[in-house]
């Protein structure tokens, strides 16, 4: 029998339940006998319960996330009204709010919301000794985190082979981002480093070579004997390490440690959002756009890190054309990737006090995505996603390196990929929901009909992005035939 089972659905089989493994090392009663079960979005809520209910457990503890919340909703209410007597509690940032929680949650049996390892390892104490506890909702915070297992042994050997492995040094962020769930913590702990780089050394010996801090900035962690740690593994094969920065806490220390790395060894997520600066000193968010730019560029000239930087569409207040300026601003300085994110009402965060003021207007479920503000129409809303979903799937990917650069050509490459994402769904009432086939003969098509390129050069970039990604079919005929193949 099975005492506890922790569950979850992933976004995707690569990612790894980091929750999970964090309650599961320190439940003190039946950690033994606890078992983690993790399953795709693809799943059926039926065949969920089936494989939870398969194991007969005495407690159920289900993570909800933003990608998983309906499925969720459908499994606790089969959970329950299969099981009524199991008891059953919901955790993960879907229940940071207990005023603001979903539903369907108020059917389970207990929630805790926040950091909930030591929280919920006492719940489980009282529950298999037989007490039912009466308080219901629970919030969990670890002030001291040396009083943590860390989870880290809890990645098996395929999680460590096949998947993306989190790890952490610190917890809590100083800045006050409004639409960020951190902004709900903003003392800053850290864990003991000699624990940190003993269980680092561990996964390491096992085999472990790619690791991806959550950290919200590597300058709150212990930074110079964490990068120490990988700069004297710089060398192996394999290694990679993905860290978030604020740019603005760049030293002369730093940017020598992370000029150590080697090519493809190092990611380094920087958040902008915006270089609007009244809209970020609105939002919590406070910048200085020239430090932003002078370290992106140090970066970008100084260190062979992957740079990922991020902007957030529809903030409150933010208009068309300062939409449009960051994205110039941001692309000028030439980052290996630009994430375009649309921004999300998430439960608890204090980005809804502008709501009314800004006419702001979300969806009501999950992905909680605004719709429209006071200053973007619903139809602006609808560009700008199409013109984010198109940037990953066409240039993000990397699927069209010889011809994306196109894509952005002029003076504003913000209005260059608009009127290609404009095109396209005026074509094809589609944006990017088509094989990558018919999306090369979208692009042959709009080089040539609209930007005027020569069919045999705008072909011959295309075959050239089918030869590199070793693909030997899908090309479509045209460009074959233009390509000269």
């Amino acid at each position: 029998m099975t005492d506890v089972v922790l569950a979850t659905i992933n976004a995707r089989y690569s990612h790894c339940a980091f929750g999970l493994r964090y309650l599961r090392a320190n439940l003190n009663q039946g950690r033994e006998s606890a078992k983690i079960l993790e399953f795709g979005l693809e799943e059926w809520p039926d065949r969920i319960v089936e494989a939870i209910l398969a194991e007969d457990p005495k407690v159920v503890g289900l993570g909800v996330y933003i990608w998983n919340v309906e499925l969720m909703g459908e499994v606790t209410s089969l959970l329950k009204g299969i099981r009524p007597e199991l008891p059953l509690v919901l955790g993960g940032p879907e229940m940071i709010a207990v005023d603001d929680l979903p539903a369907w949650a108020h059917q389970a049996d207990f929630v805790v919301s926040g950091e909930g390892e030591l929280v919920f390892a006492g719940l489980c104490d009282d529950l298999l000794a037989g007490k039912i506890p009466e308080e219901k909702f629970r919030a969990g915070r670890v002030d001291d985190l040396s009083t943590l297992r860390l989870p880290y042994a809890e990645y098996t050997e395929e999680d460590i082979a096949q998947r993306t492995l989190y790890v952490e040094s610190s917890r809590g962020c100083p800045y006050g981002c409004e639409f960020c769930l951190s902004s709900l913590d903003r003392k800053v702990r850290r864990f003991p480093m000699a624990q940190v780089l003993g269980a680092l050394e561990d996964l390491w010996r096992r085999g472990a070579r790619s690791f991806k801090f959550v950290d919200r900035s590597l300058h709150l962690a212990e930074s110079e004997e964490l990068l120490d740690f990988f700069l004297k593994r710089r060398d192996e094969p394999g290694l990679f390490v993905h860290f978030e920065l604020v740019p603005e806490a760049l030293d002369e220390n730093m940017l020598d440690a992370l000029s150590g790395f080697s090519l493809n060894s190092l990611q380094l997520e920087v958040g902008v959002q915006s270089f609007n600066p009244d809209v970020c000193a609105r939002i919590g968010r406070k910048i200085s756009a020239d430090k932003v730019e002078q370290a992106l560029l140090v970066l970008r000239d100084k260190t062979q890190a992957h740079i990922h930087a991020d902007l957030v569409l529809g903030l409150p207040g933010e208009t068309w054309e300062s939409v449009k300026d960051s994205f110039d601003r941001l692309f000028a300085l030439r980052p290996d990737e630009i994430q375009v994110g649309i921004l999300k009402r998430l439960r608890g965060v204090a980005i809804a006090r502008h709501d009314e003021a800004f006419g702001m207007v979300y969806r009501d479920r999950a992905p909680y995505d605004v719709l429209q503000t006071g200053e973007l129409s619903f139809a602006r809303m609808q560009r700008l996603k199409r013109f984010a979903r198109g940037f990953e799937r066409m240039v993000n990917s990397g699927n069209f390196h010889s011809s994306a650069a196109r894509l952005l050509e002029g003076p504003s490459a913000f209005d260059a990929f608009m009127a290609f994402s404009d095109w396209l769904f005026e074509r094809t009432l589609q944006d990017v929901g088509m094989s990558i086939s018919r999306k090369t003969g979208m692009i042959f098509d709009y080089l040539t009909e609209v930007l005027g390129v020569d069919e045999s050069e705008a072909a011959g970039g295309l075959a050239a992005d089918f030869d590199r990604l070793g693909r030997k079919k899908g090309l479509p005929e045209k460009v074959r035939r233009w390509a000269g193949l």
